[in-house]
């Protein structure tokens, strides 16, 4: 049907080009960019849709319109156009990270056993229900069980952070599902890079693989975060504090980073998360505790969202991988709420278990593991990843309505006539 409808516009055209020679052929499809930058249009008109007459969070639009148009199912987004973003994708979840990073403040972790015992409770509980999960009852190999528990076991500090942010959230609960979540990501992190070399040793006689290449994931992210976060502190130091040549010191450092992380074939969400967290340990002079993200990096979780929406494999969705995937997020969703309430402390019970809510979300960072992981043995890691990725799929529109739930039935979300409707 399209291609008769455009039938008299490709003969004007060719009849065109006999007379004026430097026409270009008659394009058979729209460029890929633009195209892809379409969809960020529709990807942001169907988030703000849904903020403003469901009161969704706007994620859950990014991601839907990515899932439509990606490969999965109308196919508008190329594997191809997808690769051009990954750069774009990379620094947005890099800054995110970075902005999670400097929220962990472990001085508060500290003086506070109360929030020990619920960390050390979720990570173990955590890692320990989906690894049997995965091992015992889908039948996964041990190495890969571990793999989907390293991936999932953590919440996603990108949709954490933006539905806060979104919903202006402030409270106990908030700040405890902020602390928690960066807390988790890092435990997240610390276990990935070990499932690394024990993924290499499973299917590697030499045990060189096994070895170095979890120190070069772990201390490489180190190496490259700490003398870019000590550069961002000394140049900000000669800036005013709070000013815009900071927030450009603080995003260009961040990039550099990036840069450098994907040259190296290090994750980038690992390293800017270091590098986030040893700006928090080392800026006690406050120079760039008060500095923010400005509001531009909303326009990068578009296209994060949309991304990472386009790159989930619907298409390996299956009744069996359906349950499978929900019964893994039904066993981490018990595993965390159970351990906040177990944890007990001052706050109580009704709000430990909000918390274990609002640290659902699954999103940018699980994808982006699963992907790395299953690009080392891609005979291997494709389906033995597939449970995890489904996992994330699934948490990517329900995740953010989880997160903000809690918020919401805490009463720490902002109420005022900005978040009545329309488009923003």
């Amino acid at each position: 049907m399209i291609s008769s409808v455009l039938l008299p516009l490709r003969t004007a055209w060719e009849t065109l080009q006999e007379r004026i020679f430097f026409l270009p052929p008659f394009p058979d499809q729209l460029d890929s960019l633009a195209l892809f930058s379409l969809l960020l249009v529709v990807g942001l008109l169907v988030g703000e849709w849904l903020r403003a007459h469901l009161g969704w969070p706007k994620i859950i639009g990014y991601v839907l319109a990515g899932t439509v148009f990606g490969p999965s199912l109308l196919g508008w987004i190329s594997i191809e156009a997808l690769a051009q973003t990954r750069p774009v994708a990379d620094a947005a979840l890099g800054l995110l990270m970075l902005e999670i990073g400097r929220r962990l403040d472990l001085r508060w972790l500290l003086r506070n056993r109360d929030l020990v015992r619920a960390t050390l409770g979720d990570i173990v509980l955590s890692f320990t229900a989906i690894f049997l999960f995965s091992y015992l009852v889908v039948d996964l190999p041990p190495a890969w069980a571990a793999a989907a528990a390293a991936v999932t076991m953590a919440s996603a500090p990108a949709v954490v952070l933006l539905t806060v942010e979104e919903f202006n959230a402030q409270g106990q609960v908030t700040e405890r599902i902020i602390l928690h979540t960066a807390l988790g990501s890092a435990a997240a992190l610390v276990v990935f890079t070990i499932v690394l070399g024990v993924v290499h040793g499973q299917h590697n006689a030499d045990w060189i693989n096994a070895i170095v290449h979890p120190l070069w994931v772990g201390i490489g992210a180190i190496l490259v975060a700490w003398p870019i976060a000590a550069l961002a502190l000394l140049v900000a130091r000669l800036l005013p504090k709070r000013s815009l040549a900071q927030v450009f010191i603080l995003v260009a450092t961040a990039l550099l980073a990036v840069g450098i992380a994907r040259m190296l074939a290090v994750p980038v969400f690992l390293t800017l998360f270091v590098m986030g967290a040893i700006l928090a340990l080392r800026d006690k002079d406050k120079t760039l505790s008060y500095t923010s993200l400005p509001d531009g990096h909303w326009l990068l979780a578009i296209i994060l969202f949309v991304v990472v929406g386009a790159s989930l494999p619907w298409q390996q969705f299956t009744w069996l991988t359906g349950i499978q995937a929900i019964g893994l997020l039904l066993v981490r969703a018990l595993a965390k709420i159970g351990a906040f309430a177990w944890a007990g402390g001052s706050l109580p019970l009704g709000k430990r278990i909000l918390v274990g809510i609002g640290i659902q979300p699954l999103s940018a960072t699980a994808v982006f593991m699963v992907y790395g992981l299953a690009g080392l043995y891609p005979e291997i890691g494709r389906s033995a990843l597939a449970l995890p990725l489904l996992a994330a799929a699934i948490m990517e529109l329900v995740g953010p309505a989880l997160c903000r739930f809690a918020i919401a039935r805490a009463g720490e979300t902002a109420r005022d006539d900005s978040q009545k409707g329309g488009v923003a």
